[in-house]
């Protein structure tokens, strides 16, 4: 088979929120840009993992104009109302609309399945889709796809998962329920939100009664009358990297749908006639590589709100949410409501930059961090923020024709933070 050959000044693989704010950053500052995205719609889990709502925060400012325009697209009364409640569907229409209009060229269905490196210097992608296989060279090529696939192929160093055992977080599929009465309906967010009933405690109640590794109660509310999504299924020993384990996960969590209906039919308030009607066509994988990057960012950092010298992420904030490794609800290791740091921290520019491979921007989940680390800056606008610091460094790099490990964390400021864009 013929391969087509495309060139363009950066490659960005993977259309999260983390890769799909690199790609409209870079496009925005002036450059080529191509996004490719294995799936039919931008946006990863925020749209295709139906993700009920961004949790967490950060100073970026794509993260908030998702925000802004997200809400001018509310219907009635909620016309022009800022919320961090997703309508996946407004949402996969805005992110084209935003990478159209930044001047991105977008090919999805298109899987990245090798790559051009040269004495670890990443040259580009291979992609393959209905068109074939095409060979996308770049000047950088930024790894959005939250496992770090492109990362990996070019022989960067990294751990999988936890440190000292390789474990991860579990893996779900979210689905959404109709037919639930808002009025006397119970909205637990978090598993630290304890819920007392007449038949009893409902965390309790889910752990004994939904068939194991499910067990925990986490609803929350959508921008639809009646409707709720739910984060309740589970499936634990789950390797995202691997291809039988994705299917093994798909299979076991919608085998637990059905249950944990009857569950909220027979326990929960408010959900006596819920039904299903809707499930997220991409499984939830919180957790894999983990990247040797010039600067590993910690716990401690994090908890100590450290501001870095280079840093490129503002004003993050979350939890060290991990979800339980050999279960369900919080793992022992996690915080969620008792996490006592509330200034917010800063990410450094070096976690972006894979040791010993140039040419390439770590994206996303997959930066440089430990595995309590990476359970905060997961979240989803901390991605957005970091996909918008990405976006900014490679187009300056592309534009001055130099490495990515050259580029200054104040350029990188100025084009975030002060809308310099002629610094590209």
């Amino acid at each position: 088979m013929k391969k087509h050959i495309l060139h363009t000044d950066i490659l960005v693989a993977g259309s999260g929120p983390s890769g799909f704010a690199a790609a409209y950053t870079a496009a925005k500052c002036g450059m080529d840009v191509v996004i490719i995205e294995q799936n039919g719609d931008i946006g990863g889990i925020s749209t295709s993992g139906l993700m009920s709502h961004w949790t967490g925060d950060c100073n970026s400012p794509v993260y908030h104009e998702i925000l802004k325009r997200s809400a001018e697209k509310n219907d009635g009364k909620h016309r022009g109302v800022i919320t961090n409640t997703i309508d996946p569907e407004k949402l996969k229409t805005l992110y084209l609309e935003m990478l159209y209009e930044a001047g991105a060229k977008i090919l999805l269905y298109t899987f990245a399945c090798d790559v051009i490196c040269e004495n670890g210097v990443v040259k580009g992608v291979t992609v393959v889709n209905k068109s074939g296989c095409t060979d996308i060279f770049a000047k950088v090529i930024v790894d959005a796809t939250g496992d770090g696939d492109i990362a990996c192929k070019a022989g960067a160093e990294f751990c999988l998962g936890r440190e000292n055992d390789g474990k991860m977080q579990p893996a779900t599929i979210m689905f959404k329920v109709g037919g639930v009465d808002y009025d006397k309906a119970v909205f637990p967010g978090s598993f630290e939100t304890l819920v007392p009933t007449e038949k009893g405690e409902l965390q309790a109640l889910a752990k004994e009664l939904l068939p194991y590794p499910a067990g925990h109660v986490l609803l929350y509310k959508t921008t639809l009358p009646g409707v709720v999504t739910c984060n309740m299924t589970n499936c634990i020993d789950i390797d995202g990297t691997n291809a039988d384990d994705l299917t093994k996960a798909t299979y076991t969590c919608r085998k637990q749908m059905e249950k944990i209906v009857d569950f909220l039919h027979e326990y929960v308030p408010g959900y006596e006639n819920c039904f299903i009607i809707s499930s997220a066509s991409l499984v939830g994988i919180r957790e894999t590589r983990h990247f040797k990057g010039e600067y590993t960012i910690t716990e401690e950092d994090i908890s100590q709100a450290r501001l870095f010298d280079d840093y490129v992420v503002l004003d993050a904030h979350f939890n060290f949410d991990v979800h339980n490794i050999t279960g369900a609800g919080l793992d022992k290791t996690g915080v969620q409501h008792n996490f006592t740091q509330k200034k917010g921290y800063t990410i450094p520019y070096r976690c972006l930059l894979p040791q010993k491979i140039e040419n390439l921007l770590l994206c996303g989940r997959n930066i440089s961090g430990t595995h309590m680390a990476h359970s905060n800056f997961r979240a989803m606008p901390i991605c957005a923020g970091i996909g918008e610091a990405a976006g900014a460094a490679a187009a300056i790099a592309a534009k001055s024709n130099t490495s990515p490990r050259m580029v200054r964390a104040e350029d990188i400021r100025k084009i975030i933070f002060e809308g310099e864009e002629g610094l590209c």
